[in-house]
């Protein structure tokens, strides 16, 4: 349970009761995330509505997108969106041994452009002000201008939401973890996640 109360989508104006639905069901099983939102119709309409129309546009690739969400996500230790997007990630090829080790400097499995990703989002989430030319350079042979904007809009807004996250105590939805065990990855591949503790 989060630390504020659960806003339901009939307490929200009419106007944005699309965007609440569409974010709690299409967009991926993020109910309790938008209903602590929620209580910010403004948060609401434009961080909830940006990511739809986003998802609507995909013009970054899905692949590249869900590895720099794991990645900044691993390194925030965020339990929530790495059990909301390792699935996913699943989804576009990586397997979950592959993702559990995302952030070793050696991931066999990982493909150029992949590996260009990770590192690109570790840079954006750790020291973005010591960033030279070069890692620009790479991601231009691979990516367009505004691919390259939005991948660091989403790798920037995925710290955001991990803080969010953590700081209220968002809790997971039902059957998120079903999901993560269907795609292959276990509760123990998430942060904080005590393996011996659990056993």
């Amino acid at each position: 349970m989060a630390r504020v109360r659960d806003v339901e989508i009939d307490e929200v104006p009419a106007e944005l009761q699309g965007v609440y639905r569409r974010f709690a069901s299409d967009y991926g099983p993020f109910l309790n995330q938008v209903r602590v939102f929620a209580h910010r119709p403004p948060a609401l309409k434009h961080l909830m509505g940006m990511l739809l129309d986003l998802a609507d546009e995909a013009i970054l690739p899905k692949r590249y997108l869900e590895i720099a969400l794991v990645v900044v996500s691993k390194l925030n230790e965020c339990t929530y969106c790495v059990a909301h997007h390792t699935p996913r990630l699943v989804e576009q090829g990586l397997t979950p041994e592959i993702i559990a080790n995302i952030l070793e400097d050696e991931c066999p499995g990982m493909d150029e452009v992949d590996l260009l990703v990770r590192d690109y989002a570790v840079q954006v989430s750790e020291k973005p002000q010591y960033m030279r030319d070069a890692i620009f350079e790479r991601l231009r042979q691979h990516f367009s201008e505004e691919q390259i904007v939005e991948l660091t809009l989403r790798t920037a807004l995925c710290g955001f939401f991990n803080r969010f996250n953590d700081a209220l105590q968002i809790g997971m939805e039902e059957g998120v973890i079903a999901d993560l065990r269907s795609s292959g990855a276990s509760e123990g591949d998430l942060p904080g996640h005590d393996t011996e503790a659990a056993e």
